[in-house]
């Protein structure tokens, strides 16, 4: 009895923490463009969803929308948050990402194209009861321009 009573309790131990160190990152967001501010304005974005996948220490993060101009938006990464670059694939403004986890609500981000001027780094933040994702960045655009912006997501 008190064998299985010692397994029962490690087991216990181990879902517990299992779930605290969960992603709260995980799953879609949608763009809410009224909370969401961009300067120099007006946004690059007309519409913009994330859908965030557990990974094997990171998260697939495929990103659909259409941009301001009415161009479409698909990019697709497979991170770990050991903050080393990997590549991005689809139509995106920078071609490598290398995200770090701070803790099951936040994340850093680094965001480069090879070659090019686009620099951006970004803090994503969950709240709200793991509803509503912000993601603050600030860098340099395709065209050299600096620019910052606060992107709020809601939880689909």
């Amino acid at each position: 009895m008190r064998t299985f009573l010692t397994r029962a309790l490690i087991a216990l131990t181990i879902t517990t923490i299992g779930a605290f160190a969960a992603d709260n990152s995980i799953g879609t967001w949608k763009l809410n463009a009224e909370k969401s501010k961009y300067t120099p304005a007006p946004g690059p974005v007309k519409s913009l969803t994330v859908t965030r996948e557990a990974a094997d220490g990171g998260a697939k993060v495929t990103t659909t929308g259409e941009r301001a101009d009415g161009t479409p938006i698909n990019a697709t990464y497979t991170v770990k948050y050991d903050g080393k670059d990997v590549q991005v694939t689809g139509n995106s403004p920078y071609d490598t990402i290398a995200v770090k986890e701070v803790n099951v609500n936040t994340l850093t981000e680094e965001r480069k194209k090879t070659g090019g001027p686009y620099r951006a780094t970004s803090r994503v933040a969950i709240s709200g009861g793991a509803k509503t994702m912000t993601v603050t960045a600030k860098g340099t655009d395709t065209d050299g321009k600096a620019f910052t912006y606060t992107f709020v997501f809601d939880k689909q």
